[in-house]
């Protein structure tokens, strides 16, 4: 590993631990992601609603395990964090800003089974999602979600190709997350153009901010050399197990997640078992350049 790489590691593993008074927080890897206990959704104080964003910002994926929760507590829980953020494109029943996640038997996919992070051709993509399993596949295995930290994805890269990097834009075109599917009637593919680094609004640390998903060129460069470029930040975050972290779901089990640093992974591994839960997610705002 070279010295720069080991420098963003030592950059994180050598922070001294957070004491925190109201609730418990134990790191599911040295770099990524925490489960949180001691904390009841239905029913959270304003100080440990406090440690909670404090444990989001330092973690970036937390885990809530146990939460017996009703649809209007989960969107009371998400409002503390911002704006409630509609479906997109809407549901044709039920409410406008919960999306059921539901795997039947006969699926033969399921969204988000590939890394990505969600709508980031939206011209203001989201803040995070939090998504909220009440049924597993039966046996309780299958179906884990893997995060990737791509603040480390950009820190962990050499200064030579973070300089490149810096003063690069993406184009993020919604029609590439239809690929293989209809896109539903009536429904406007956002296109938008973001830094390739953007800086986090909260923590001012930067991120690497493209996905296989929706990024299809870097505008600066010609088309060979955007490809080439993209071919390789696409395949940091599979080549370095490094920078994931991956949460085993059970039932009642709440996952609140950055959408603005993190990438995530469906996995689908558990055909012909189904799962069900609800996700709700938070508006973000303006994504600016590092």
């Amino acid at each position: 590993m070279e010295a720069y790489e080991l420098a963003a590691l030592e950059a994180v593993t050598t922070r001294p631990p957070r004491a925190y008074e109201h609730i418990s927080v134990t790191p599911l890897t040295p770099l990524t992601g925490a489960e949180v206990t001691g904390a009841d959704l239905s029913r959270l104080s304003d100080a440990a609603l406090a440690e909670i964003r404090t444990a989001f910002l330092d973690h970036h994926v937390l885990v809530f395990r146990d939460q017996e929760i009703t649809t209007d507590e989960h969107k009371r829980f998400a409002a503390h964090f911002g704006e409630l953020r509609p479906v997109n494109p809407p549901p044709s029943e039920g409410d406008p800003v919960v999306l059921e996640i539901k795997t039947s038997a006969a699926a033969g996919n399921v969204a988000g089974n590939a890394w990505h992070a969600d709508g980031t051709a939206d011209l203001e993509p989201s803040l995070g999602s939090m998504l909220y399993i009440t049924e597993t596949p039966e046996g309780g295995s299958g179906g884990d979600t893997l995060f990737a930290n791509m603040h480390l994805a950009y820190e962990m890269l050499s200064p030579t190709m973070r300089g490149i990097l810096d003063g690069l834009t993406a184009i993020h075109d919604g029609a590439q997350s239809f690929r293989g599917y209809s896109v539903p009637p009536n429904y406007e593919v956002p296109v938008s153009e973001h830094p390739v680094v953007v800086r986090h609004p909260e923590t001012d640390r930067p991120i690497l901010y493209v996905n296989q998903a929706y990024v299809s060129r870097i505008p600066q460069l010609s088309e060979q050399e955007s490809d080439a470029l993209l071919q390789m930040l696409f395949a940091l975050v599979p080549q370095r197990p490094l920078l994931t972290c991956r949460v085993r779901w059970t039932p009642n089990t709440l996952v609140f997640w950055d959408n603005r640093c993190v990438q995530h992974h469906a996995t689908y591994d558990y055909y012909p078992r189904t799962r069900y839960g609800r996700r709700v997610a938070i508006n973000g705002g303006p994504l600016k350049g590092w």
